[in-house]
């Protein structure tokens, strides 16, 4: 029987000893740079995380299996395929990484339209299965809403986030190369991982014939020359194994199990609880401010509230919006400060759905060596000073060259010995072209809760409301347009253009919900990433955003939430919070 979790009994006792300097709701990849942060200096932090836990290499069951020690080699059996129809398109989803990604049943919510919600529920979140691409927002990204009149303005600027993005890449260790674009600006970079020679060509070729646009290597959070800071944290060396969604035993590429958690546990000031699922926080309407968060044990369902003078709000965009949405009052009878009622709209993601692949003639006397984890990057070139295309927004592309075996090149050759012989020499070379475009937040896009639908711990479901627009659309088109044109200039044959025409979500760059301004009656937070009208409540993951760019956002989340967690410090010292 479902226990009723509005009533929790707690006396004082109790109430001294769940009470913390601060909480931190989320432990993934902003959650855990607010706990590195604030334990740090010196505040007591408690991390809530609704997911079992995760330990750096000692829970990485299949970080160092080949392929044949795998159950069934790679791939899940059709029982578990047909009973889990979303998680199983995830983007480096399979049998060896499967642990780090939730069931489809284990935490429903209601489409209203299409959507794909990819979540992982473990002590570091989705951190263990991120793309780990870190590109920094330029100031193009910050004003053009406000600029070209499709958004909200940010109330921050890229000059507001440089340091703090100095910050976070020093810590994490970012491989790339400085190479004076404005439109991707540089940082602090570890040294980059070599284009292939196909790769290197295709970079000369676009320069030829397009003075405006740039192939240079991507900023990835891999340890390619890791300094003594990073030894300092027990990471190592990127073997370049390409196996990083099993959960890197070296530490080679960051998250937050191997990095800023363990971190922030050396200064003692951490506690971390699994099996934590946020019902809601605590507003006290006298204090006029927040006191604490009422938890459910995932396990027993027993409610538990633990208190503390800030908390930080880092469960991922959706689950974010969804616990400031059940967070109600008298004060708040719609959500925490939802005076304005745009708490959950203005929803946006990332357009995934554009990719063009091609063929290319010659480097037969050329390879690879190990298995790059990473990929070259074609900064974005659209829309910057001036709007020049008939939509909103720009995209960045990702760019790659291989080599398949020969039986996968050579799709007629006869099973025996010809396709062992086939497999085991190298094919012609491939290339590849995939967009990631900006999309434009709208009203219309929205989650909210269901008024009649509740999860197995008794909180609403969330109801998810988010779609494509003519602007999508022509953007795809323009993107497939050009990275086809490029591959011809460059030489490439068998140019072929595809959308996937997938569901929005797949990207899992979910982004708005609780988004940025600097008028309380159009946003939630203010550039801080506080609360509007709940100055001691911090939202720094993805719902946070104003609007998604065209860069991977991951690293603006971690660099907003390290300025936002120093700024609470700064507030609590000064006691204004």
């Amino acid at each position: 029987m479902q226990k009723d979790s509005s009533s929790v009994n707690v006396n004082a006792a109790g109430v001294a000893k769940n009470t913390y300097d601060a909480i931190v709701i989320g432990s993934g990849i902003s959650g855990g740079w607010a706990a590195k942060e604030l334990c740090e200096q010196g505040l007591k932090t408690l991390v809530l995380e609704r997911g079992r836990n995760v330990e750096h290499q000692k829970d990485y069951p299949t970080a160092t299996k080949a392929p044949w020690e795998l159950e069934h080699r790679g791939r899940m059996p059709r029982k578990f395929l047909e009973e889990n129809p979303l998680i199983s398109k995830a983007a480096g989803f399979g049998e060896e990484s499967a642990h780090f990604f939730i069931k489809d049943k284990d935490h429903p919510y209601v489409q209203e339209k299409p959507f794909d919600w990819i979540r992982g529920y473990q002590v570091g979140g989705k951190s263990l299965t991120w793309g780990r691409a870190t590109q920094r927002w330029s100031n193009f990204e910050f004003t053009a809403p406000d600029r070209f009149g499709y958004g909200l303005d940010w109330p921050i600027r890229y000059n507001d986030v440089a340091p703090w993005y100095s910050h976070v890449e020093k810590f994490i260790g970012i491989c790339g190369n400085k190479d004076g674009i404005e439109a991707m600006p540089d940082g602090e970079f570890l040294p980059p991982f070599e284009f292939n020679c196909v790769e290197s060509h295709l970079q000369k070729k676009i320069k030829e014939h397009y003075k405006d646009r740039h192939l240079v290597h991507a900023r990835w959070a891999h340890l390619t020359q890791p300094t003594e800071l990073h030894l300092k944290q027990g990471r190592g060396k990127c073997q370049a194994r390409n196996m990083c969604m099993r959960g890197c035993p070296y530490g080679g590429y960051f998250s937050s199990v191997s990095s800023t958690l363990p971190w922030a546990h050396k200064t003692g000031n951490l506690t971390v609880r699994p099996f934590s699922v946020v019902h809601s926080i605590i507003y006290d309407e006298q204090k006029g401010k927040a006191t604490g968060v009422r938890v459910i044990d995932a396990n027993t369902q027993e409610s538990t509230e633990y208190f503390a003078r800030v908390i930080f709000v880092n469960g991922s965009a959706l689950n974010s919006t969804l616990v400031l949405l059940n967070s109600k009052s008298n004060r708040f009878p719609n959500g925490l400060g939802n005076d304005s009622g745009v708490l959950g709209k203005y929803v946006a993601f990332h357009l995934y759905r554009g990719s063009v692949s091609a063929s290319i003639e010659g480097f037969q006397d050329r390879y690879t060596y190990g298995r790059n984890p990473t990929e070259p990057i074609l900064a974005n070139y659209r829309n910057l000073h001036k709007q020049d295309t008939d939509y909103f927004g720009g995209f960045t592309t990702f760019v790659g060259a291989y080599r398949p075996r020969g039986a996968e090149d050579a799709g007629e050759t006869e099973l025996g010995a010809p396709f062992k012989s086939a497999l085991s020499k190298p094919g012609g070379w491939r290339t590849y072209m995939y967009m990631q475009g900006e999309t434009i937040p709208k009203a219309s896009n929205h989650v909210r809760l269901s008024d009649t639908e509740k999860d197995q711990w008794g909180i609403p479901l969330l109801v998810t409301s988010v779609g494509y627009d003519d602007n999508d659309e022509k953007m795809i088109k323009d993107f497939l347009t050009q990275s086809s044109e490029m591959l011809a200039k460059a030489g490439c044959l068998d140019i072929s253009p595809y959308d996937t025409h997938q569901a929005p979500g797949l990207d899992i760059h979910e982004m708005g919900g609780a988004r940025m301004g600097r008028d309380p009656k159009t946003s939630i937070l203010n550039g801080w990433n506080q609360v509007h009208q709940c100055k001691n409540v911090f939202v720094t993951d993805g719902a946070c955003m104003t609007s998604t760019g065209n860069q991977s956002p991951s690293i603006l989340y971690m660099a907003l939430t390290a300025r936002a967690a120093n700024h609470a410090v700064e507030e609590m010292k000064r006691k204004n919070l």
